[in-house]
């Protein structure tokens, strides 16, 4: 009964969360809203017992949206990602899409005359669906996981020269004495 609850609780925060990245203001509030949905999803589906798909699930989703957001406060500065905007465009023409495909769907599932399981589950699962979704590949998507997050952290240390603590008080034009760049302080 509570494994129940929690599992309907945690499918509500899912679509709440989903539903929060077209009603908060912000680029940066719609990537949390959207982790957090993702995170609802990977807990979802380690309740159905498929832990290496629930667990990748959410590491893979939080990664993704840390970065996203890594990446939308270098690009667009400070502030941008915090500035009021919609994410909606279109309202009218997206609802009727979006309930017409809803409904499409919705008619598919209840109208298909689906077909009868033939033969039994194998006995472990998660090792099933693994094999089924990378073959002989996950060896090598273990490798290179470790090798792409050692890449992009080092192009983000790499691409910022200095930071907001290397300056001196308020002035963000005056450089610091060990600063090679021309017209530093000091020379």
């Amino acid at each position: 009964m509570i494994t129940d609850i929690a599992f309907w609780g945690i499918g509500l925060v899912a679509v709440l969360g989903g539903a929060a990245v077209f009603y908060v203001n912000s680029m940066a509030r719609a990537t949390y809203a959207l982790a957090l949905s993702f995170v609802a999803v990977g807990l979802q589906v380690l309740f159905l017992q498929q832990n290496y798909v629930g667990v990748v699930t959410i590491l893979m989703m939080v990664m993704e949206m840390a970065i996203m957001a890594v990446y939308m406060v270098m690009f667009m500065g400070m502030n941008p990602a915090l500035m009021p905007m919609s994410m909606v465009h279109s309202n009218k023409t997206a609802i009727a899409v979006a309930l017409t495909t809803f409904l499409a769907l919705a008619t598919g599932i209840l109208m298909v005359d689906w077909p009868t399981r033939r033969g039994s589950p194998p006995p472990d699962v998660t090792m099933a669906l693994g094999e089924a979704l990378m073959g002989p590949k996950m060896l090598v998507m273990a490798v290179i996981s470790p090798v792409m997050v050692a890449t992009i952290v080092a192009g983000v240390v790499l691409a910022a020269h200095r930071t907001r603590y290397n300056r001196f008080g308020d002035d963000l034009k005056q450089r610091p004495a060990d600063d090679p760049q021309p017209g530093g302080v000091g020379r």
